[in-house]
């Protein structure tokens, strides 16, 4: 039986553009339907065919210019097309377009790998099928939201590349460019949370908050939910929700770790990390089918977003600062005061503490390290579970708490161990 590589090359992408531009052509067809368009330029077997004579002429002459003389010729029309048609109240310049884009496919199929042709489709597939979703996204769109993604490729694509792969001073074992880079994926992955919570979930529940807000800060989370169970709001789901949080606090710090280069550190933090979660979220779920009753804080909290060159100030501060302690600690109080160190610091901000570990040069064994680590995040669950109790002022918080409290202890024992 002859396989698909059997099949001449031609023939597969013959079949594959005819096939693409005929999908495109119904999802074109179906968008002109919803979106109430007049009958016109655009049918089904129209884009089939576009995409069927770009193929043939790219086919026949392989240096393009038969395919450019066919482009010219597609665009004169479609130009002619557009100018009869121009007092349309609802016209637009999708069609022509749409023709363009599949008239490319026959060299795109032919010239390219497959994996770019879907990917091609896919997008425009989706381009137009979410219409809808993305007119509200451009509605809801805030005007200031464009110097933040301005600030961020600064941070990412001018800042970063420009600062020296060179060690800050002798008694701090981090260069420039990773602190940036630390600075940078810490600002990644909090973006993305704000942006989820800004634009897609804006009516957060508990759940919900716990979850997205573990991404971007574990310990605000942990603040706004005490807060709002503080102020009265639907017991439901608040314990759970406190214990996604930090179940997400976790998984951050994995990702964190294997995105700087870690992946030694990453392996060996993945078993604690990993367990923790796992029973975080185990416990989570049972005790949201125990508490019952309807998740509650339906009302959402504006997020800043965390793009801040300030916020980035503060935390190359802190990366530099906790460096330079931690290589005092160690050099007069060895692992133990390393360990001690993680207490303290856990019960502030652990992302610049964890990051300097992993990005030092520290005289001491990769074990105390790791248990390092290990007791910071424990520390800070158990000043989450302070600030729970102390905000929350009910019982609603109380089994959260208790769980946090024992991850702490968990941690102890596991950094003991080590």
């Amino acid at each position: 039986m002859h396989d698909l590589h059997a099949l001449p090359p031609l023939l597969i992408h013959f079949l594959l553009t005819a096939l693409f531009s005929f999908v495109i052509g119904l999802e074109f067809h179906a968008y002109r339907r919803i979106n109430q368009h007049s009958a016109g330029f655009g049918t089904t077997r129209t884009f089939t065919m576009i995409g069927i004579f770009g193929f043939t002429l790219y086919a026949l002459d392989p240096r393009g210019i038969l395919f450019a003389v066919g482009l010219v010729v597609l665009a004169v029309f479609l130009v002619f097309y557009y100018t009869q048609r121009i007092r349309e109240a609802n016209l637009s310049l999708i069609a022509p377009l749409l023709a363009l884009l599949t008239y490319v496919l026959g060299a795109a199929a032919i010239v390219l790998p497959a994996w770019f042709l879907v990917l091609f489709v896919v997008t425009v597939l989706l381009l137009l099928s979410e219409k809808r979703g993305i007119r509200q996204l451009s509605d809801t769109f805030h005007g200031d939201e464009m110097v933040t993604l301005a600030k961020f490729l600064i941070m990412a694509g001018v800042v970063l590349p420009l600062l020296p792969d060179r060690q800050i001073a002798p008694f701090i074992t981090v260069t420039y460019y990773q602190l940036w880079l630390a600075i940078l994926v810490v600002s990644t992955i909090s973006y993305l949370s704000y942006l989820a919570q800004t634009y897609f979930f804006k009516q957060r529940g508990f759940l919900l908050t716990g979850l997205l807000g573990g991404l971007y800060s574990s310990t605000a989370a942990t603040i706004v939910i005490a807060r709002r169970a503080g102020q009265g709001a639907e017991p439901g789901a608040v314990s759970s929700a406190l214990i996604l949080a930090t179940a997400m606090m976790y998984l951050r710090l994995l990702v964190l770790i294997l995105m700087l280069g870690g992946r030694a550190d990453f392996m060996r933090l993945l078993g604690p990390f990993a367990l923790f979660t796992v029973a975080s979220i185990a416990a989570a779920l049972v005790l949201q089918r125990r508490q019952g009753g309807p998740e509650g804080g339906g009302e959402s909290s504006p997020v800043k977003h965390p793009l801040e060159f300030g916020t980035a100030f503060v935390f190359a501060v802190l990366f530099v600062a906790f460096t330079a302690i931690t290589h005092y600690v160690v050099g007069d109080f060895g692992s133990s005061g390393l360990h001690v160190l993680a207490f303290a610091v856990g019960l502030t901000d652990i992302d610049p503490f964890i990051l300097s570990l992993l990005a030092g040069k520290f005289h001491v064994t990769v074990a105390a390290i790791i248990g390092a680590i290990v007791i910071a995040s424990g520390s800070n669950n158990l000043l989450k579970a302070g600030y729970a109790i102390a905000l929350g002022r009910n019982r609603s918080v109380v089994p959260a708490a208790i769980w946090l409290a024992l991850l702490f202890f968990a941690s102890l024992a596991y950094a003991w161990w080590l």
